[in-house]
């Protein structure tokens, strides 16, 4: 066996379930797409494998570029003005100040969870408290 035709074949069958999937997405979501879809059916088996392989193919390519899109936006600097991204909003604080109430913060937060634990170990262990 040739590896080019194995590697086509499977390929094709990818495309093939990648199109069928989407067939089935659009026929759940759309009228219009499910009357499409079930006139596929009348084709004979290679033009459905044909016009599957045709739909996933497309479907791969816009998922390629969707992904592509994703990582380039994730690769400019943050600096530039996207308030979209969750990261730029609270990632490292621009003044001093807000760092030194952030610690502040922190330590006030780390001596209350220190005293809702010794709580819980009193309440846990009752005996050991009236000692």
């Amino acid at each position: 066996m040739n590896p080019n035709n194995i590697q086509d074949t499977l390929q094709t069958g990818f495309r093939v379930s990648l199109g069928a999937t989407t067939s089935l997405i659009e026929s759940l979501q759309d009228e219009q797409k499910r009357e499409e879809n079930l006139s596929l059916l009348n084709l004979d088996f290679n033009q459905q494998v044909a016009e599957l392989s045709k739909k996933g193919e497309k479907t791969e390519q816009e998922a390629q570029r969707l992904i592509g899109q994703m990582f380039s936006q994730m690769n400019q600097p943050t600096d530039s003005a996207t308030p979209s991204t969750p990261s730029d909003s609270g990632s490292t604080p621009p003044t001093g100040t807000t760092s030194r109430s952030t610690q502040q913060e922190l330590e006030e937060l780390t001596v209350q969870i220190a005293l809702i634990r010794t709580e819980l170990e009193q309440m846990r262990n009752p005996d050991s408290s009236q000692q």
